[in-house]
């Protein structure tokens, strides 16, 4: 594996103090990280929901880690769309999981949570942004024979929620800074978000860059 470079950018005034960290498998990163059960669960709800026909993709902190950016995570977020949302709470009891309608999340038996986010929904507060649907091959890519959200899907995500909600500002935009380093990312980059987003995604860019 490669040690990353370490980026200590500052958006705002928010300091964004990124972990050392490496680029190489996911699977061996949540090893390594004594993570092993999360990485089991995201491989058997996308078996499940594979056999039931449900378009879905990782999205979330599992997400990010399966694009390079090697950071541990408590919970799994999966892409849906909301008309499969009855087949999905059928397929997830079926295999033991259980409904926790209060943080409206699946939760398998040990305490992982399993959040859904909703094709269609705003992706933050106030944001002109929504998650893209699953089902279209332009939002996905398959990383580690799983499929994700698609790296410029995944940023948009991350700024609309960072943006949208203060208490999300710094761990969202923290994520976004870290893939810009890991991915090589440049200003040029924007082109693929939503034009909202554009001059928020170069202002971490510069900040990332100055940090270097």
């Amino acid at each position: 594996m490669t040690t990353a470079i370490r980026l200590e950018p500052v958006y705002n005034g928010i300091m964004i103090q990124p972990q050392i960290k490496t680029i190489g498998n996911a699977e061996k990163a949540y090893q390594m990280l004594g993570n092993e059960n999360l990485w089991s669960v995201a491989l058997r709800c996308h078996q499940l929901l594979k056999e039931a026909g449900v378009p879905h993709s990782i999205a979330g902190g599992v997400a990010v880690c399966l694009h390079g950016y090697q950071r541990n995570t408590v919970d799994l977020d999966l892409l849906v769309r909301p008309e499969d949302s009855g087949l999905i709470r059928s397929v997830m009891t079926s295999a033991g999981f259980e409904w926790h309608a209060e943080e409206c999340e699946f939760r398998t038996p040990d305490g992982i949570a399993v959040q859904f986010l909703i094709a269609g929904e705003k992706a933050g507060r106030g944001m002109e942004i929504s998650f893209p649907d699953p089902a279209v091959a332009e939002s996905i890519e398959t990383i580690e024979n799983l499929p994700v959200l698609r790296l410029s899907k995944l940023i948009e995500s991350k700024l609309a929620s960072g943006t949208g909600s203060i208490r999300r500002t710094h761990r969202d935009f923290a994520d976004v800074v870290e893939l810009i380093a890991i991915r090589n990312l440049d200003s040029s980059f924007a082109r693929h978000l939503h034009k909202s987003l554009r001059v928020t995604f170069r202002k971490l860019v510069d900040n990332a860059r100055g940090s270097n």
